[in-house]
């Protein structure tokens, strides 16, 4: 058995027990793999363990890897920072986008998402820490983002992603990902249907899933610690 195989099984171990501990169905819980900076033939083994979601942050690395996988059927979804003139890559070839924070770019990712591909799924990137470090918007301007984007043709608003301070603080880390479950639930009341939260990583992904976590982002847990890279 490989190092990849028994590392996914490590993960998918811990995401069964976080939700057996809370009272929640594991199959309500999808593990994307971060695999930015992870070769194709790394991706490749994960995938024949199981492993069929993937999260890349660099847009022209993971278009190679996409191209390189194709004769797959992974679900790729893009969870890093998304400049403008990156946007019609990210539309032609990801099924889901997390770091929406800007209005402009979805309205860009909606008009180059090619008519015979489906909706782009969206997660809205909200900041709950208020580091100036961190990408994403502030709670109170959530609202009028989810209007925005909700309203462009060829995009589902499907909920809410983040990335929290890094703290071993387990209490702190609850209430950084009830923050944001609780966003969630003020959209839905608003009439929003919105069915995804994208929140807790390697370190924090029990936290995460007992506030309702449905799309966990791990990357070092499975792939080992990343090496730092300029790629963009």
């Amino acid at each position: 058995m490989t190092t990849i195989v028994k590392a996914l099984q490590a993960v998918q171990a811990r995401i069964l027990q976080a939700a057996i501990q809370c009272g929640r169905d594991p199959q309500s819980i999808a593990l994307i793999a971060v695999s930015k900076t992870v070769d194709a033939d790394v991706l490749r083994l994960a995938y024949g363990a199981g492993q069929h979601v993937f999260g890349e942050s660099y847009v022209q690395e993971a278009v190679h890897k996409i191209a390189a996988l194709q004769d797959l059927a992974i679900e790729w979804h893009f969870i890093g920072p998304l400049q403008s003139n990156k946007t019609k890559a990210v539309a032609e070839n990801f099924t889901w986008v997390h770091s929406v924070e800007r209005a402009k770019i979805t309205q860009r990712l909606s008009e180059q998402r090619p008519k015979d591909l489906p909706a782009l799924n969206v997660c809205l990137q909200v900041n709950v820490s208020g580091e100036a470090s961190k990408s994403g918007v502030a709670p109170a301007e959530v609202l009028a983002l989810a209007q925005a984007v909700a309203a462009l043709p060829k995009i589902k608003l499907r909920g809410l992603m983040t990335i929290p301070e890094a703290t071993d603080d387990v209490a702190k880390q609850h209430a950084q990902f009830r923050l944001l479950r609780e966003l969630r639930d003020d959209l839905n009341a608003r009439s929003f249907a919105l069915d995804t939260l994208s929140m807790g990583m390697s370190g924090d992904l029990e936290a995460a899933i007992a506030e309702g976590a449905t799309l966990v982002r791990v990357g070092s847990a499975i792939f080992g610690e990343r090496v730092k890279t300029e790629k963009a």
